[in-house]
């Protein structure tokens, strides 16, 4: 493909990362710029320039990515997270179990308590989304109670609920790498681990040093312990592996029980809840829905393989090889907006390249997955950041500058190939 195609191909994306950033910075405030009107130019642009097909074929092409099934899928969850997030709110779980974490949590320790219990909840269930959707709210809570940034500590559990999505045995991300290079999960785990630990630590004590400055309030109500048990209910079914579609279900249900027992609100105050919840959800469904058409366009038009023939071009040496590997997964996932997705893109690919260079496959499938994840959490139009922010009522743009964690594993992952560590998988 010709370097004139292939940037034509990306050029959406190029003009929706430009127009975003610098109307943002033109306005001093990200939150003043819609992100729903830049995706639309965006679109309508990518429609614009796949020349070859008529119309309404390419219109088809935008359609097909704006409804595939994974993103539907996604698209099912935040329509629950609403309604769940907003029926916990009005029943009082959501100040009962801020209310458990202030009396029972060290002001300084809030921040990292927040970073482990995302890092263990996301290590247990294997989904960052599930994490986002389970503890986000409590984050918030506590942030308004502590007097502490929203934007930050709805990063912590972002951040945290990577540390699983790279390293769980059951999430999407390990499984594919695993499969893709022919290694068992276990040792991909170990080097992984031995990667990513630095990163671990660092972001904790980073935490702890922000964190040191927070105070209680002076007075904490009395925990309500009724009013916590859909979110333990929440935690607990996704511990043990429960899809976290029927999660959030029964999270609903259990809101509905408790506050019409208790009083908290009447049947029709319940409904009118859920719906107010689901509604708020519609800019991030709209976005959500525009990224997978922009995204599906630039596939067509061959944006993602012109990645792939760039990147593969001019390899040397096994250093060089697990660069490739990086570049490629990194920009692929940037295209696609979905990290799972973009291992499967270039699995192969990357399978062909550490063949040839001699790359261990167990280092290779945690290039994949820890490069995948660090770009997942960084940007602003993934399903992650986009859940987060609509359940904190921020803006992406706002929670960006407090993403340590997933920086970090990049950087680790990128000393890593250069220092050729751990030696005895380079």
């Amino acid at each position: 493909m010709s370097n004139k195609r292939g940037l034509l191909a990306l050029s959406p994306l190029l003009l929706f990362i430009t127009l975003y950033v610098g109307l943002s910075l033109a306005a001093g405030d990200f939150y003043k710029v819609p992100m729903t009107v830049v995706f639309l130019i965006a679109s309508v642009y990518a429609i614009i320039i796949s020349g070859g097909l008529p119309l309404q074929k390419r219109i088809n092409t935008f359609s097909h990515g704006a409804s595939s099934g994974n993103l539907l899928l996604m698209l099912w969850i935040y329509v629950l997270a609403g309604a769940f997030a907003a029926s916990a709110k009005q029943m009082g779980a959501i100040d009962a179990t801020v209310n458990m974490c202030l009396t029972y949590l060290p002001a300084s320790m809030l921040l990292p308590g927040l970073f482990l219990a995302a890092c263990f909840i996301s290590l247990s269930i294997g989904t960052s989304v599930g994490t986002v959707v389970a503890l986000v709210p409590i984050a918030v809570g506590i942030a308004q109670s502590a007097d502490a940034s929203v934007p930050l500590t709805t990063a912590v559990i972002v951040g945290g609920a990577y540390f699983g999505d790279n390293l769980s045995f059951i999430s999407d991300t390990t499984i594919v790498a695993t499969q893709t290079q022919g290694c068992s999960m276990s040792d991909k785990f170990r080097v992984n681990l031995l990667i990513v630990s630095p990163a671990v630590i660092l972001v904790l004590a980073i935490y702890a040093v922000m964190g040191a400055g927070l105070s209680s309030p002076s007075h904490v109500p009395a925990v309500e312990w009724a009013k916590v048990v859909p979110y333990l209910v929440v935690l607990i079914t996704a511990v043990c592996g429960m899809n976290v579609m029927a999660v959030l279900v029964l999270g609903i249900v259990m809101c509905g029980v408790i506050g019409l027992t208790d009083g908290s609100y009447d049947l029709f105050a319940w409904m009118t809840s859920m719906g107010e919840g689901i509604v708020s959800m519609g800019e991030l469904i709209v976005i959500a829905m525009m990224a997978g058409g922009l995204l599906e366009l630039i596939r067509e038009n061959g944006g993602i393989n012109y990645i792939i023939e760039k990147l593969t071009a001019h390899i040397r040496g096994k250093r060089g090889a697990e660069l490739s590997i990086a570049a490629l997964v990194s920009l692929v996932n940037c295209c696609t907006a979905n990290n799972t997705v973009a291992i499967l893109t270039v699995g192969s690919i990357a399978k062909k390249i550490g063949d040839r260079f001699g790359v261990d496959n167990r280092k290779a499938a945690s290039i994949l997955d820890t490069f995948s994840c660090a770009i997942q959490g960084v940007i602003p139009y993934g399903v992650q950041m986009l859940l987060a922010a609509g359940l904190a009522e921020v803006s992406p743009m706002q929670i960006l500058p407090y993403l340590y964690y997933p920086v970090a594993i990049g950087i680790a992952s990128l000393v890593a190939i250069l220092l050729r560590y751990p030696q005895k998988y380079s």
